[in-house]
């Protein structure tokens, strides 16, 4: 993959990411953001990648986002019961 490729990926990691925050709408982006950060991690683990700050924040984001989905569901089913 050449390198501009890895950047806008890195980018669209960050965007996917920053969607991804947003509790339950958020969740398939959060997913695709992970998604993009593994996949450019696993495949140029020591290149250089000078979006890697975007890649990195995208990646927080969207665990943030789904942990907070996770924690709004399991409220959800518990206060139902």
């Amino acid at each position: 993959m050449p390198r501009i490729l890895v950047i806008r990926k890195s980018l669209t990691a960050f965007v996917c990411g920053l969607i991804g925050f947003l509790p339950i709408i958020g969740i398939v982006s959060g997913l695709f953001a992970l998604t993009c950060w593994g996949s450019i991690r696993l495949r140029y683990p020591n290149e250089w990648n000078p979006a890697s700050a975007y890649l990195d924040w995208g990646a927080r984001l969207a665990v943030l986002g789904l942990l907070g989905s996770a924690l709004i569901v399991a409220v959800a089913i518990l206060s139902n019961s």
